[in-house]
């Protein structure tokens, strides 16, 4: 104002500039009025913001309140700000810690999962924590998580070693490479690879695999053996092998009372034990073949000699051919085969047990035949009677011969009625040369009926043809004059000597009756064969050749001379 008066400043100009002062001032005041509210507006917000964060980061650890900081706010603005800073600063301090407990827990189970699924290499390398959630609880939660993968990788860890350690033992005892084997599955399992080992379930199935497949060729290989030992243990026994030839395959042997569990020897299962034991049961099995042929040929040829001696139906040379065939192939069990000869055996003694008696009287039959047929050609020679060197044996020969010609047909009727019996007992037909016997004999019956018959006719004949050459013979001795003296030249007879004399058949008959002798019809024009119908063969064994054959000459020699020598 004194300046104002010095000056002699106007009233109006005075008024405007104390009105701009007093603006100003105002200006100035709303300023820091402007200032001073923006300032507690800003401390309010970042008090709220504060007590926002410090709320969150309790929310976010899980924690109720923070021991040391006030409940209720007190004091001036910046006071309260400054006594919540701390409690904030402690709590974002809490939370970095938590984050990397987070972190460090949750990098782990990514890791091990990573493993557990077989994608160690490909692991993510970034975390991603949810700061929402850091509380204790979920702390909790990850920690267990974590343990729990932790025991499940100690556990697959385990699994692995122990599949390890039985691809070892198994590889051991069959005899394989382990480390191949274990390289087949994953590289990972060789510990000197140096990688963390795969532990996911793709690889355990594969071990479990590998495991079983070396324990099933284990058990395979193990039968084998079992097989081929107990086959090796028959042919020694079979064969009585030494105990030297044995010893190499002993081992073999002594796995038999064993099962797959209680065989850890190491190379008791290799490839090449199966493939010599192979070998040598092959080798066993053809010197047995051999042996077992040997033996079969024998059983065969005894079998025969019994049928032979029995006269039954002897088997057929082709079957017996088919199975030695059979037996050199080793399509055929020579064990059961042996048995089988055997039982045939035994069937065929027991039915040539049965045909004994019969067979008995059948030989005495045919051994009369014999001496009847040679009876025959004895009758037909004219000079049986004369002296000669072994004539007398052939007399008491013919005499012993007449006696068994005289019991064929009670021979005959017994053989009829035991053949009878032993069918009717046995319900088959009694076979001799696969011909039946009982239609031989009746055969035999028939034809010494017809010789019979044709001996009497003969006989009929031949005396009235004698009586008609004796009645001529003398009516010429009487008409003619008799010589002074007759001379005979010796004649070679059937038993070998000259005939210095005349017999006794040519002193009691004439000259004619001699004739008649010599110029009879021979039988066999007249005789009636004894072969036919498909039997010729047999019936000539059982009959001889020729069957009933008889001339007048034999007839006349028989009944003209003495009956006995």
């Amino acid at each position: 104002m004194i300046i104002w008066d010095e000056i002699g400043e106007d009233k109006f100009e005075r008024e405007k500039v104390l009105l701009d002062l007093e603006q100003e001032c105002l200006e100035v005041y709303r300023r820091k009025v402007d200032k001073a509210n923006t300032s507690r507006a800003s401390l309010h917000q970042e008090l709220a913001e504060a007590e926002a964060e410090f709320t969150h980061l309790l929310l976010s650890l899980g924690e109720r309140s923070l021991p040391g900081r006030p409940e209720k706010r007190a004091g001036t603005l910046k006071e309260q700000l400054d006594s919540i800073t701390p409690a904030l600063r402690e709590m974002r301090l809490r939370k970095e810690e938590r984050l990397n407990q987070f972190r460090a827990v949750q990098g782990q189970i990514q890791k091990i999962s990573a493993e557990i699924a077989g994608n160690s290499e490909n692991a993510p390398s970034v975390i991603v924590v949810n700061e929402n959630d850091l509380s204790l609880k979920r702390f909790e939660e990850y920690q267990n998580e974590l343990q729990r993968l932790y025991n499940e990788k100690n556990e697959r860890l385990q699994q692995v070693e122990k599949y390890i350690d039985k691809i070892h033992s198994l590889s051991t005892i069959l005899g394989k490479d382990s480390s191949a084997i274990i390289m087949e599955v994953h590289p990972s399992l060789n510990d000197l690879c140096g990688i963390t080992k795969n532990i996911s379930d793709t690889i355990l199935d594969k071990l479990n695999t590998t495991v079983e497949s070396l324990f099933e060729e284990k058990q395979n290989r193990l039968d084998k053996l079992h097989h081929l030992g107990k086959a090796l243990s028959n042919l020694w026994n079979l064969m009585d092998t030494l105990y030297s030839d044995r010893q190499s395959f002993c081992h073999v042997i002594n796995l038999l009372s064993r099962s797959s569990a209680e065989v850890s020897d190491p190379g008791s299962l290799t490839l090449e034990i199966v493939q010599q034991t192979e070998a040598e049961v092959k080798r066993l099995d053809q010197l047995k073949a051999i042996k077992m042929k040997e033996l079969f040929q024998k059983k065969q040829e005894e079998l025969e000699l019994i049928c032979k001696k029995s006269h039954v139906e002897i088997p057929s040379r082709t079957e017996m051919n088919n199975i030695i065939s059979l037996i050199n192939s080793g399509e055929i069990d020579h064990s059961d085969l042996l048995m089988s000869m055997d039982e045939q055996i035994s069937r065929a003694k027991e039915e040539a047990a049965s045909r004994k008696a019969i067979m008995e009287k059948v030989e005495k039959w045919m051994l009369a035949r014999d001496e009847e047929r040679w009876l025959e050609e004895y009758s037909r020679d004219e000079n049986r009677y004369s002296v000669s060197r072994g004539a007398h044996k052939n007399l008491r020969r013919a005499e012993r011969a007449r006696i068994m010609v005289s019991r064929m047909p009670a021979l005959v009727d017994l053989l009829i009625k035991m053949t009878r019996s032993w069918e009717e007992e046995r319900n088959k037909v009694f076979l001799y040369d696969q011909v039946p016997l009982m239609e031989i004999l009746e055969e035999y019956n028939v034809l010494r009926q017809e010789k019979e018959e044709d001996k009497k006719r003969q006989q009929s004949w031949e005396k009235k043809k004698v009586q008609s050459q004796v009645a001529v013979e003398r009516d010429n001795t009487y008409a003619s004059r008799p010589g002074t003296s007759s001379r005979r030249l010796p004649t070679r007879s059937l038993n070998g000597g000259l005939d210095s004399a005349v017999s006794p058949l040519n002193r009691r008959l004439p000259m004619g009756i001699q004739q008649l002798g010599s110029n009879s019809i021979n039988s066999g024009s007249h005789g009636i064969s004894f072969i036919k119908d498909g039997r010729k063969i047999q019936r000539k064994k059982i009959f001889g050749e020729p069957a009933f054959t008889y001339d007048a000459s034999s007839v006349l020699s028989t009944h003209s001379g003495p009956f006995s020598p």
